[in-house]
């Protein structure tokens, strides 16, 4: 199977792989099960001070990305993907037609073949929020391109020519897109095969159902005078799962009701709705003092 593959296009190279080449993602990395380069964009500038950035057209603080810059480093990095999949080598960057020295046709989004369809993606505050959804889409995508932005951003018309997708990790803002790529890698990293050792944790994580991950207990069980509820210690796995249910829907009403408001709507029936909804009105946390005494004398270790 052909790794995953990422390119990000980035001010600090530096940056990478950082964190990515450490735990699960870093010998993931190592074995080859994805892949990552990095594209200095200073080294597409035009002037001998390598310039990458100018001042905004109507004025205004901060300094703008240069599209004649970052569209060099995009169009090159779309050649050489080109000459890896025909197999043909090619010296030399695009011409101006948008073709490398051989002829080989730089085509538009809506004319590439299935191995070229991967994921061009700009990481922008504006953009739309990341999603465990759009990570398993990222995840089944053949290669993955990042553009890191700095400054007060890039040149809109670079992102209208490259047909890039504007992504968003939240509704807060960073000092530049290295940060939010580093974690969008990171999210789609673990649900490549072979990534992770049980496949079924993934399953059972955040968003994974439209719902927040229930609350984990190991040992002690006895901790602080804190007990560990009664049904994890019972062994009876279909209670065990229903009270993780339970305690995932509670979860997720009480601190994320757009997620909460969005599950409701996916359930099969409106009775189903309606159990669920009865059940989070009248779920409260557990009063962990009343049941210290009673839950402490079946405990052991």
């Amino acid at each position: 199977m052909a790794p995953w593959r990422v390119t990000v296009l980035t001010l600090f190279p530096e940056m990478f792989p950082g964190p990515l080449g450490h735990s699960l993602a870093g010998k993931a990395l190592e074995n080859g099960i994805w892949s990552l380069e990095t594209v200095d964009i200073r080294a597409f500038a035009r002037d001998k001070h390598r310039s990458v950035d100018d001042t905004p057209f109507g004025g205004g603080p901060g300094m703008v990305m240069r599209p004649d810059v970052l569209d060099a480093a995009l169009t090159d990095i779309r050649e050489r993907r080109l000459r890896s999949l025909s197999g043909t080598p090619v010296e030399g960057a695009a011409g101006e037609q948008g073709q490398g020295e051989t002829g080989l046709e730089l085509r538009g989004p809506e004319e590439r073949g299935p191995e070229e369809r991967g994921r061009s993606i700009y990481l922008s505050p504006r953009g739309r929020v990341l999603t465990q959804d759009m990570v398993r889409d990222l995840a089944r995508a053949p290669w993955v391109t990042l553009l890191c932005g700095r400054y007060e951003g890039v040149d809109e018309r670079v992102l209208e020519e490259h047909s890039l997708e504007e992504v968003s990790l939240g509704d807060f803002v960073l000092s530049g897109g290295e940060p939010a790529a580093l974690c969008l890698i990171d999210a789609v990293v673990r649900l490549l095969p072979g990534v992770m050792g049980n496949v079924e944790t993934a399953g059972e994580e955040s968003f994974e159902r439209g719902l927040l991950e229930y609350p984990h207990y190991t040992r002690p069980a006895l901790w602080k005078g804190r007990v560990v509820p009664e049904v994890l210690l019972s062994g009876h796995h279909e209670k065990v799962r229903a009270w993780r249910l339970d305690q995932a829907e509670r979860i997720t009403a009480e601190r994320r009701p757009d997620l909460w408001s969005s599950y409701l709507d996916s359930r099969p029936a409106p009775k189903v709705k309606q159990r669920r909804h009865r059940k989070r009105e009248a779920a409260q946390p557990t009063n962990v003092a009343d049941h210290q005494e009673r839950g402490a004398d079946s405990i052991e270790g």
